[in-house]
């Protein structure tokens, strides 16, 4: 039986690099994104030119690329006051969380990709989650995806597997999982395409992407990058040392 993934893609770096995951992984896979009133407009934007060049980068990836979905969910900016659909401060709240948090965010994304995968009959669904670096948000983590499986299979009767390839995986490994699956051209494309700054920043273009290079996913973005390239320099200097002493 083929497998059949529908990815929760965003234009960012995270579902970027699932897709491209899901694409070395799955017979078919198509994609889902939502439209909620975000400030950071540009990640929706970055969608249809990411999708393209997954398409040209790997023949396979092109031939497995289907369907794109994207879904009206304004109602979320609506329900909430937050730094990540309203033009104010990123800074903490009394709770303990970042005011970026968009509370049942994921859980609505996760509902309506299932919902989609229904009528499509598709049974996995891809999502770029992660709880070891993360804002905190709790709907990242993995036992909110977990209970949310059981919730959605109980109600709808299905076997649907939510799969989360960055739970345990820091930035750096995210960045380090993108070279595995498509080498320098698909670290090049996360940087020079994707989109993950809150502020919407899509102007200035750092040596790791897009961003203000303050906000909370801009620094995590960073700061992996940075291990990253640091980890590899270090790696081909190993190499080359190792090639000149024999």
């Amino acid at each position: 039986m083929k497998k059949h993934a529908l990815v929760l893609f965003s234009g960012g770096q995270d579902s970027t690099t699932c897709l491209a995951w899901a694409l070395h992984r799955y017979d078919r896979v198509e994609t889902i994104g939502f439209s909620y009133g975000q400030r950071h407009q540009a990640e929706l934007e970055a969608r249809p030119g990411i999708i393209r060049q997954l398409r040209q980068m790997v023949p396979a990836w092109n031939r497995k690329l289907g369907e794109d979905h994207l879904c009206d969910l304004s109602l979320l900016s609506q329900l909430s006051e937050t730094a990540m659909t309203k033009d104010i401060e990123i800074q903490m709240m009394e709770n303990g969380l970042p005011n970026t948090f968009v509370p049942g965010r994921n859980l609505m994304f996760l509902t309506t990709a299932a919902i989609v995968a229904y009528r499509r009959s598709i049974n996995i669904l891809v999502g770029g989650m992660c709880e070891t670096d993360f804002s905190g948000y709790p709907d990242c983590r993995d036992d909110a995806i977990k209970a949310l499986q059981v919730a959605l299979n109980t109600g709808m009767d299905t076997r649907l597997n939510i799969v989360t390839p960055l739970m345990w995986k820091n930035k750096q490994q995210t960045w380090e999982l993108a070279e595995e699956l498509g080498g320098n051209a698909l670290v090049d494309l996360i940087v020079n395409q994707t989109h993950t700054c809150y502020t919407g920043d899509h102007i200035h273009l750092n040596s790791w992407g897009y961003g203000c290079g303050k906000c909370p996913a801009c620094q995590l973005r960073k700061r992996g990058f940075e291990a990253f390239q640091k980890k590899k320099t270090l790696y081909q200097k190993a190499e080359k040392s190792a090639g000149n002493a024999s």
